[in-house]
């Protein structure tokens, strides 16, 4: 019998194959010509196109890699090596174009990556919400049936397989402001979406709260009580099976406060900010734990005149408990910055990332190391192509092979 057979080819990826004899077995013809744990290692080190490809090579390769302990162990492989995710809403040709880089970890002086990976492309949204876990979720207004008007319902992609999945229509008498947030649950492994509107009578405050669970023979919204009055926003993050979003008081429209939405119980809770958040705050992963980061000028904006970050961070919800830390900004910050930034995330706990408000052509993100007081700028190649178009920056991208 001729041994299994490696071939590694000039792009880098592997491809495994072997010869077929006639002494072979039905069990070996069926069966991976390598063991299985070590075809999982190769497989989760392919790009994920290259997944896509070897899933139409053959019933074996297929199930295998459809399969949910492939798909997981992926995603942890992917976790490792975060990437920047750039992400043009092309009005000229009515699409949302998605490109990775390599995202460098304590980046040196004159440094860049380059971004050659041009992911997915999709049709154009009518309002960005974010990502997790890889997949991402827009809105997009859509002509369904038994309706003369286009709605907007939210729709999930994954940059990583060009897979879309549009939303059936929610429970709805409003059709104001629809806002929507995707998340995990990691104990029982699902993506769900929760998604409101918002009233146009009396106070502007989120109503129908409605929750939809990705995965399931049957899509369908259900609607899920909450007794917060508030108003939710754009600002979001999914840590640990929550959603956390910035949400303003009735009565208010500054952010004063958070709301919480646990996936597995579906119930929601809140906590209160002891100020109004100013527009430069993000929502980050610090550790584990809720993280609001911001401009320690309490400006709107984070230019060149901004001195400092504010990081507080949630350590117990029913005690509305946050701890506040303050990072000075070295000199040759003013020598770096020219425009106005947009905090893109932090890497680890030692470095927040910043980005111009829409990337233009050349394109650029700022580090500030909060340990070493270090301002680094690291260029971005790779997107001149799309010269004089401005994309969006994101942090911590990683590539999700799980089908929808």
């Amino acid at each position: 019998m001729q041994p299994p057979r490696q071939n590694v080819s000039k792009g880098g990826e592997l491809t495994i194959y072997r010869g077929v004899t006639r002494s072979m077995t039905r069990r070996h013809r069926n069966s991976l010509p390598v063991p299985d744990d070590l075809a999982m290692e190769i497989f989760t080190r392919l790009p994920s196109k290259a997944i896509a490809r070897c899933r139409c090579a053959c019933k074996l390769w297929s199930s295998t890699l459809r399969s949910q302990d492939f798909t997981e162990l992926f995603l942890t492989k992917s976790c490792a090596r975060p990437q920047l995710l750039f992400v043009l809403d092309d009005y000229s040709v009515g699409e949302l174009v998605f490109i990775s880089s390599p995202q460098p970890e304590n980046p040196e002086e004159n440094s860049y990556v380059v971004a050659s990976n041009p992911l997915a492309c999709f049709p154009r949204s009518s309002g960005f919400y974010g990502y997790t876990n890889g997949f991402f979720c827009y809105g997009a207004n859509r002509n369904l049936k038994g309706l003369k008007l286009p709605v907007c319902v939210p729709v999930i992609c994954n940059p990583s397989t060009g897979q879309s999945l549009t939303m059936p229509r929610l429970i709805s008498k409003k059709k104001y402001g629809v806002q929507s947030y995707l998340g995990y649950e990691p104990m029982e492994k699902e993506f769900k979406v929760l998604s409101m509107n918002k009233s146009r009578t009396g106070e502007v405050i989120s109503v129908e709260h409605q929750v939809l669970t990705l995965g399931t023979k049957n899509l369908s919204w259900r609607l899920v009580e909450c007794c917060i009055p508030h108003r939710s926003s754009s600002k979001w993050i999914c840590i640990s099976g929550v959603l956390y979003y910035a949400a303003s008081a009735a009565g208010s429209f500054e952010n004063s406060m958070v709301v919480c939405f646990d996936l597995r119980s579906e119930k929601f809770c809140s906590v209160m900010f002891s100020k109004a958040m100013p527009r430069s705050t993000t929502l980050v992963n610090y550790d584990g734990k809720l993280g609001l980061l911001m401009s320690g000028d309490s400006h709107d904006d984070v230019t060149r005149a901004t001195t400092s970050f504010e990081l507080w961070v949630l350590l117990d919800a029913a005690q509305h408990e946050w701890s506040n830390h303050v990072y000075v900004l070295p000199p040759s910050w003013e020598d770096v910055v020219s425009e106005d930034m947009r905090i893109a995330g932090m890497v680890a706990v030692n470095e927040i990332v910043l980005a111009p408000w829409f990337q233009s052509v050349p394109s650029y993100v700022i580090y500030f190391n909060v340990e070493r007081k270090t301002i680094t700028k690291v260029g971005i190649q790779g997107l001149e192509a799309f010269q004089g178009e401005s994309f969006k920056t994101y942090l911590n991208y990683v590539e999700n092979v799980k089908l929808l």
